[in-house]
């Protein structure tokens, strides 16, 4: 009987880094530095013992330990996530939950300049890979929990214009002088109406390349979603990307329509990724589940196609990102 005990106690110890968490989820909002520029607004979620209630979070409201202790025991992977164009850092905040109860940390930034209140720098997509590194730097080196974080089991995930993000950030090299063309092809689609309105307020130039694409080799693996600008990937400037990709595309978006984004690339990574394909999904549906208040003041991104269950979609959404960052961060 002892020796069974003590095979189980081993087996239980060699398995723990994959076992799920299914206690409660402890909450932070942090500032973080970034050098000169302004401080990073953050929301970290994490594997707590205490105590949870439920909190605001902008229009919403989630069940969490705020401020309390990260859960002892086994090094935790660490998961940033990246909004898209016009978004904030609880835009997503269900999957982080949910990442959370499986015994991730989420670190969730808001991109200065490219939130629903500071349109500012919304075609500076070059600084956003950076907010990345920043972000993790912060995180290994200075968060409260760090010594519970396992440097060599870090995530991404990314929604739009996150998506852009997420796949530089992993390696990938746009080539933003196609962007020209694109908007002479199509100049009413979204990306294209961003940058017009963007030039009639002096912006910086989307194509503005000062200071160079930030990559991390510390991404492991990513979780992509109806990514931005996915056209100006070529198979050339994905080519560095050797880590594992899920994907995911909206049938039905009309924000980013297919081929251009999620589409092109899935054709040009270098290995398949895993490839999600959701029927009668519009683009913001990827988003958490509006509240009452969110579907009266922003309406535009709470309306589905009829029939279609966000609700439902992402009980299934989240499952399998929490899924795929078990498998591949293990």
């Amino acid at each position: 009987m002892k020796t069974l005990l003590s095979l189980i106690a081993l087996l239980a110890l060699a398995l723990a880094p994959h076992l799920s968490w299914a206690g409660n989820v402890g909450f932070q909002q942090l500032t973080v530095p970034n050098g000169g520029d302004r401080p990073l607004a953050v929301g970290v979620w994490y594997p707590t013992d205490a105590a949870a209630t439920d909190s605001l979070l902008g229009t919403f409201t989630q069940t969490v330990a705020m401020g309390a202790p990260v859960r002892a025991g086994a090094r935790l992977p660490l998961v940033v996530m990246s909004h898209g164009n016009g978004g904030w850092f609880g835009e997503h905040y269900d999957t982080a939950l949910e990442l959370a109860r499986a015994g991730c940390v989420v670190a969730a930034v808001s991109h200065t300049g490219d939130t629903y209140d500071d349109q500012s720098r919304a075609t500076h997509v070059v600084g956003r890979p950076a907010h990345l590194q920043v972000l993790i730097d912060y995180m290994l080196a200075d968060w409260m929990g760090r010594g519970r974080l396992d440097p060599a089991r870090i995530g991404a995930f990314g929604f739009s214009s996150g998506g852009f993000t997420v796949l530089v950030a992993a390696g990938a090299t746009p080539d933003l002088t196609t962007l020209a063309d694109h908007c002479r092809a199509h100049p009413t689609y979204y990306d294209c109406n961003v940058l017009k309105q963007a030039a009639a307020t002096g912006q910086q130039a989307a194509t503005d390349m000062s200071g160079g694409w930030t990559h991390d080799a510390r991404i492991r693996a990513a979780v992509v979603a109806a990514p931005a600008l996915g056209f100006t990937f070529s198979k050339a400037g994905l080519a560095d990307i050797r880590i594992p990709i899920q994907l995911w595309r909206d049938l039905d978006d009309h924000i980013l329509p297919n081929p251009d984004y999620a589409e092109a690339v899935r054709a040009n990574l270098p290995t398949p990724p895993e490839m999600h394909l959701v029927e009668h999904a519009d683009h913001f549906d990827f988003l958490a589940p509006c509240s009452a208040r969110l579907s009266t003041v922003a309406p535009e991104i709470c309306r589905s196609e009829p029939g279609f269950d966000r609700t439902a979609f992402h009980t299934v959404f989240n499952r399998e990102v929490v899924r795929f960052f078990r498998e591949k961060l293990p």
